[in-house]
């Protein structure tokens, strides 16, 4: 009797975990599966539930790739089809997950208006009132015309609504932006390793990146502790940071950097336990994600009350160098923060934001100070 309930606890767990949302895209989250030429009024959606898997609310339009708009065409990232939210517009889907876990939804955006855009993000059920991340996309990142954005959340139950809502009240109800490829990511915790005092230095844990893509993945401004994708970090600043890949950049350690993309605008932070009065060391790599971007960088770090600038001379075809930050703790915790002193845009005549790379940062305590 033992064995036989034993083995039926092993087959509800493994039955949950199957039934949970996998790491990747969500289903028909590529919107390649669409309404009924009876569901739709020209490229209007008029029925909330004609879209599989997705329920709609408000001005929501089902693009077809190689359609225009007047004389501009509307960017589909990949495949056929996508969606464009209009004024108020939202989309939302349910999704099993596992309660008490991390995630990080990453999405394609592309803007098809000229004015200020934003999306609001979020999912249900929630603790906490008025929690949603509110991502600006008034600036490209890329030359593709579109870009990925990410933002992380806690899972307060197994099955979840994800809401991605355009806020805005346009003069033209049909505008607005064009979403494509919906993603989710289960993140473990990163835990300080032995010879490292910060979490997830070496950028391993972070979102969700599309499979064949070339642009790598936006981490958006202003994104505290329970909402960062990039768990251990904080984005400080006012533009947001790209999350970049080996398979598609050149990243000094690992599968998994950091690029500053936005100059001074563009800074990642973390706040770590230190000892007043002892020395510390902050290591981490400076390079360049060989993607054409080149030119005299020079990447800001900050420890405490302790600023330095370090300089990096990229050729835009993949390097770095290591770099060194001593320090005197003044205080129980102590901010750790980077960003680029320069704006960079790449030499490709794409006219795309770039910058330095960061990665596999460490803070160590020095044992002996005095000694060269």
């Amino acid at each position: 009797m033992k064995k036989a309930a034993i083995l039926l606890v092993l087959l509800c767990a493994t039955i949950h975990v199957a039934s949970s949302q996998k790491d990747g895209i969500l289903p028909n989250g590529n919107f390649e599966l669409g309404p009924k030429p009876s569901e739709m009024k020209g490229t209007k959606v008029v029925n909330r539930h004609a879209i599989p898997n997705w329920e709609i609310s408000g001005y929501v339009e089902y693009i077809k790739s190689g359609q225009t708009q007047g004389d501009m065409l509307l960017p589909v990232p990949q495949g056929d089809y996508a969606v464009r939210l209009g004024e108020d517009a939202s989309i939302k889907t349910k999704v099993k997950v596992t309660k008490g876990v991390f995630y990080s939804i990453s999405f394609v955006f592309a803007r098809t208006c000229a004015q200020e855009e934003k999306l609001n993000v979020s999912v249900s059920p929630n603790s906490e009132p008025n929690d949603w991340g509110m991502l600006p996309l008034q600036t490209m990142y890329s030359s593709e015309g579109w870009d990925s954005y990410s933002w992380g959340f806690l899972a307060e139950a197994n099955v979840i609504d994800v809401v991605i809502h355009n806020p805005a009240v346009e003069k033209d109800p049909a505008c607005g932006p064009l979403i494509d490829f919906v993603a989710l990511k289960a993140l473990k915790t990163p835990k300080r390793r032995g010879d490292n005092m910060l979490k997830n230095g070496n950028f391993e844990v972070g979102p969700y990146i599309f499979p064949n893509t070339t642009w790598g993945v936006l981490i958006p401004p202003n994104i505290e502790d329970d909402h960062s994708p990039l768990l251990g970090w904080m984005i400080e600043s006012l533009k947001a940071v790209k999350y970049i890949d080996s398979e598609h950049f050149h990243v000094p350690e690992g599968k998994r950097a950091v690029e500053l993309v936005a100059g001074r605008e563009s800074a990642i932070a973390q706040v770590v336990r230190t000892r007043p009065r002892k020395v510390y060391d902050l290591i981490f790599s400076i390079g360049d994600a060989s993607n054409s971007c080149e030119g005299s960088m020079l990447v800001e770090a900050f420890a405490g009350k302790i600023t330095r600038q370090f300089p990096y001379e990229s050729k835009g075809k993949g390097g770095f160098k290591r770099a060194r930050l001593r320090f005197t703790a003044i205080a129980p915790r102590t901010r750790v923060r980077f960003l680029s002193t320069y704006y960079h845009m790449k030499s490709d005549n794409s006219g795309s934001l770039c910058g330095p790379v960061v990665d596999d940062v460490r803070l160590v305590g020095v044992r002996n100070p005095h000694r060269p």
